[in-house]
């Protein structure tokens, strides 16, 4: 039975990619500037991937791992999850994401099932849960990235509002109410009480932004860049205020970060592999032209400081291989290096998606072989045995579950 395939990925145009970046990896050309945001890799039913099949033919990965769900996954894997459990993805941020959270598994089963009840089409733009699943993920950069994190500790909550005259008015309303009480009243606040609040930081920070005074690691920078990219007349949009309440942190190239349900968080810019349990459901409350559902959004929202954990990921074997331990079930990240001098051999634990972002390489399985360049993807099925060997010298992510 064949056990390795080309795969070959779906690209998401959301407004807030960068243009350059995945046409530039896929080598697609994009004369006409469209955005290309995210490049999908798994099995979600609403974009799924495609496998090309020995005879040129092609079949949605979805449809492909119901053929032989036992087979392809593996028994544990089909036993606990039934389907693939994972997604992969690269997204360039040019602009930077909603304010956002994501459900935990009982909330999404629960609330994708009343959506479905209501008659809400799985694609209406006012849908906020697309699926039954939740979303933990991991993101690992690709060069310089920017995000926000998490709630900031009490301190440095406090020296952050205490250093804007304009937010200062928030330090007794944290200080009686905690989080939650911070939180809410920004995000029911009346629009005119926005505006009365945020047009002076804007117009202090704005002209500061424009000559290039301010630099990426402050949060100026992004409040200001914020309230120009999503500018509306009369509407200043109240995202703002996370900005100054959020952890800002900036990540390097292979630097990692793992974010849970129910933790608030938005990407600001740069690059990065991204994985996640199988799931597209998303709560937004800001910073967006997407559906925005500040109620729906704070029944999720964990109220307490994050202490943010930069992960480097772990070599386990070899120096050619590494994973970034995190606490979800569904899946499991690994960078592999692979040196013209150095083969490595590998068995799949389940059905593995290997994307090459650097360099080339050749898969032998068997008597199957395949040639991947940057850019490319492959499928390994459950039980493959695989020898990776470098045309030239490759940086692969490789996407599995720790079973």
């Amino acid at each position: 039975m064949q056990k390795i395939f080309r795969l070959e990925g779906k690209v998401q145009h959301y407004a807030w990619g960068g243009n350059r970046f995945i046409p530039a990896l896929l080598s697609t050309p994009n004369d006409s500037g469209e955005p290309f945001a995210e490049y999908w890799m798994g099995a979600h039913d609403n974009v799924p991937s495609v496998v090309v099949l020995a005879d040129g033919s092609r079949q949605p990965l979805n449809e492909f791992i119901k053929t032989n769900p036992a087979g392809i996954l593996g028994e544990a894997v089909n036993q606990r999850f039934g389907r693939l459990p994972y997604l992969l993805k690269v997204l360039d941020v040019k602009d930077m994401l909603s304010i956002q959270v994501h459900p935990n598994k009982k909330d999404a089963e629960t609330a994708f099932a009343e959506e479905n009840k209501k008659g809400i089409a799985l694609n209406a733009p006012s849908r906020n849960y697309k699926d039954d699943n939740h979303k933990p993920e991991l993101m690992v950069a690709l060069g310089d990235f920017w995000l926000l994190h998490g709630f900031k500790s009490p301190d440095a909550l406090k020296k952050t509002l205490n250093s804007q005259p304009e937010l200062q008015f928030l330090i007794s309303i944290f200080e009686k109410e905690g989080y939650a009480g911070l939180y809410k009243n920004v995000m029911y606040m009346d629009q005119q009480e926005v505006n009365k609040h945020l047009q002076p930081l804007l117009d202090r920070i704005i002209p500061l932004y424009e000559n290039g005074k301010l630099n990426k690691d402050q949060e100026d920078f992004w409040a200001a860049r914020a309230a120009l990219t999503f500018q509306q007349p009369g509407v200043i949009d109240r995202g703002i205020f996370s900005v100054y309440c959020f952890n800002l942190l900036h990540l390097k190239d292979g630097q990692a970060i793992f974010q849970d349900a129910n933790l608030p968080h938005a990407y600001l810019e740069g690059q990065n592999m991204e994985i996640m349990a199988n799931s597209d459901n998303v709560l937004r409350g800001g910073l967006t032209p997407k559906h925005i559902d500040v109620d729906e959004l704070m029944k999720h929202v964990k109220f307490e400081p994050i202490d943010p954990r930069i992960l480097k990921g772990q070599n386990e074997k070899t120096a050619f291989e590494k994973y970034f331990k995190t606490p979800a079930h569904d899946f499991e990240l690994r960078e592999l290096t692979v040196l013209v001098e150095n083969p490595l051999e590998l068995e799949a634990q389940t059905a593995e998606v290997f994307f090459v972002f650097i360099g080339s390489v050749e898969v032998a399985e068997g008597n199957e072989t395949l040639r991947l360049r940057s850019g490319e993807a492959m499928l390994a099925t459950a039980g493959a045995k695989i020898t990776l060997k470098a045309v030239t010298n490759a940086r692969i992510f490789k996407a599995t579950v720790p079973v």
